[in-house]
């Protein structure tokens, strides 16, 4: 009888531990349905809308391997993959910002959002595809704040007549960018105005630009590492009070918060995921630029300035134009400066290290075309930040003004092969100072 029940109970026993074992798994499985539904709803309808892209993402990741001859088709279907995988990317980094100090949570996201920009300026760099990086570099920047910047005004100016913002973060953001713009055109401009002058052989030229180059890329990284500083330590609760008020403007705040989170581990899972695709995915598409170049007679400018620039910092532009909708327009601004910022003080010189590490003679010695362009962008974008208001009028014309840079991209013609990267500044100087 006593065995009978000890059977008894240890048939309770096993069916318990395999309900248990069951409701476990039930759960996982639900947890796991709804990470995936998290994701899948990102941050905006607009970001959510990007997550229909990723059946592309397989495709464009066994093309490559399967029909390798098929190069445009390889070209595009990369391209867009890296529009899905960076979103996740973004949605990951804003989802871990949240846990974060607010300062050191946008400065987090913004460096995120950089990673697929980083990724194609190392690719670029290892395929000794200097003309693409250099373009690249100053399209990044004025796809930031010319593209997104104006998005943001036009998409905030649709749904408040005026929108204002502080001056610690607009004219900080444009006193960067002098800064930067400056750093960046001195290798440039000291290059042409030798090779115009004569004084020096072409060959010592070149290896002279090479040398200012890496030191100005060294003091650039200096110029952001400050920036940080003054953000994160020093300024941190003007910035802390700023980035509260604003996030206080959002009327979908309760919402918000209601909604449900990834956890810290599946923050970094996500982020690790999707920056692992995004690294093959950047190896395919920038092995088929050459295809696009010489086979297409699409311009290296045209690349380098505008299709590589919107498909890097796509999840940072949506993040941007989402909080400038709702109204948070210090927050949209810390984004877009911040991104452009941390492109032309760190990403780009970077690129210009990474180079030097590598006994490349990557230089910051640009087309004048790209030069001319860039400072004309940070001082009409400057002009535009020192009111501290916005509205859809200066937006539409950020957004007229990057068109008509892409136009001009289009039909920019790429240097001959043999021709020294100096000849055409060296073209436009002479024709000022009249040799």
């Amino acid at each position: 009888m006593s065995r009978q029940r000890r059977n008894e109970r240890g048939g309770k026993r096993e069916t318990e531990r395999q309900q248990a074992d069951n409701s476990y798994v039930l759960f996982r499985g639900a947890v796991r349905r709804e990470d995936s539904l998290i994701c899948w709803r990102s941050t905006s309808g607009a970001s959510a809308l990007c997550n229909i892209l990723w059946p592309i993402v397989p495709a464009a990741v066994s093309i490559r391997f399967i029909q390798g001859d098929l190069h445009l088709a390889i070209f595009i279907l990369n391209y867009m993959a890296v529009i899905p995988c960076a979103n996740l990317i973004g949605f990951a980094g804003q989802e871990l910002a949240r846990k974060l100090d607010k300062v050191f949570g946008v400065l987090l996201e913004t460096t995120l959002g950089s990673v697929v920009e980083i990724v194609m300026f190392m690719v670029l760099v290892r395929n000794e595809q200097y003309q693409v990086i250099q373009a690249a570099i100053l399209g990044s920047v004025l796809a930031t704040q010319l593209l997104c910047l104006g998005m943001c005004f036009i998409i905030g100016g649709l749904r408040h007549e005026e929108q204002d913002f502080d001056a610690e973060v607009g004219e900080i953001g444009s006193d960067l960018l002098l800064t930067a713009g400056f750093g960046l055109i001195i290798p440039t401009i000291f290059g042409a105005t030798v090779t115009a002058e004569g004084s020096l052989p072409k060959e010592l030229v070149v290896d002279r630009v090479l040398h200012i180059s890496r030191f100005s890329s060294i003091l650039l990284i200096c110029s952001y590492t400050i920036y940080v500083w003054f953000q994160m330590r020093t300024h941190q609760s003007i910035y802390d009070a700023i980035f509260e008020a604003d996030e206080n403007k959002d009327v979908d705040r309760e919402e918000d918060l209601k909604k449900d989170k990834l956890t810290f581990t599946e923050c970094v899972l996500a982020l690790v995921i999707s920056i692992s695709l995004v690294t093959l995915i950047a190896i395919s598409l920038v092995e088929e630029m050459e295809f696009i170049v010489e086979e297409r007679g699409v311009s290296d400018s045209f690349v380098g300035l505008i299709l590589v620039p919107l498909v890097e910092k796509f999840a940072e532009h949506l993040t941007a134009i989402d909080e400038a909708w709702d109204n948070q327009m210090n927050l949209a601004l810390a984004h877009v400066l911040g991104a452009t910022i941390q492109t032309s003080l760190f990403n780009g010189p970077l690129v210009v290290l990474v180079g030097w590490c590598m006994n490349l003679p990557m230089d910051l010695n640009f087309s004048m075309f790209n030069i001319v362009v860039l400072i004309l962008a940070i001082l009409v974008v400057g002009n535009f930040l020192r009111d501290q208001k916005s509205n859809y009028l200066e937006g539409s014309l950020c957004v007229i003004v990057y068109v008509n840079i892409a136009v001009a991209a289009f039909y920019y013609p790429n240097p001959p092969i043999n021709d020294d990267t100096i000849v055409p500044a060296t073209k436009f100087l002479t024709s000022l100072v009249g040799y």
